[in-house]
């Protein structure tokens, strides 16, 4: 299941976002080689790790599998402030537009092959999230190679400006705007039509 977790929550979950931090030390710091966001503690913590963010949680045997942030593009965020270079004219922003970044899957899982399921679990948490909290669309950056799978999910997914060479990859910024498509097209690449957060949403889109 995907849990939410935000700052109405976070004490319940103190646990489990120790786990998240250290996930994320170990994928960006240790694995991509993000040096800069080293910590002696083996934490990966940012400016951005704000109450307004929310923590969507993959689990599994209690366990965090796979994690992904949302963060509300009417404050600071990582495009905004890090990498405003990789977009072309007026970023978009305003209440409906969230960013997300920090995607990780834990090595456990890539090397079961498990990494796309897990990955497409956190991809429907986002939708199921965001359609019931009036969000339509996301701006996050990728690399390039990922962008015709991620538009295979039917996220509707419009270049910010040209591809980038940063660390090593060209990486490219989009705006990707979702709705009931994208959740049904999420749910057909699990082969499962359940809703994936372990706390049901009340969707506004619903019938």
């Amino acid at each position: 299941m995907i849990h939410i977790v935000d700052a109405a929550n976070m004490n319940q979950y103190r646990r489990e976002m120790e786990e998240v931090w250290h996930l994320r030390h170990k994928v960006f710091v240790e694995e991509k080689g993000w040096t800069e966001l080293a910590k002696p503690d083996g934490r990966e913590m940012d400016q951005f790790d704000t109450p307004e963010a929310v923590h969507l949680l993959a689990m599994e045997g209690g366990k965090v599998i796979g994690y992904s942030r949302l963060l509300p593009t009417i404050r600071p965020h990582l495009l905004s402030e890090v990498f405003p270079h990789l977009c072309e004219g007026d970023l978009p922003r305003g209440p409906r537009i969230w960013e997300w970044t920090r995607q990780a899957v834990a090595p456990a899982h890539r090397a079961r092959g498990t990494s796309r399921l897990v990955t497409v679990r956190l991809m429907a948490g986002i939708v199921e999230w965001g359609m019931a909290n009036g969000v339509t669309s996301l701006v996050t950056m990728m690399p390039l190679l990922y962008l015709l799978p991620f538009l295979d999910t039917h996220f509707r997914a419009v270049p910010l400006g040209l591809p980038t060479v940063i660390d090593g990859e060209r990486t490219i910024a989009v705006r990707a705007e979702f709705d009931m498509r994208t959740l049904k097209r999420l749910r057909s690449m699990r082969g499962d039509a359940t809703p994936v957060l372990a706390t049901p949403q009340v969707s506004e889109y619903a019938a």
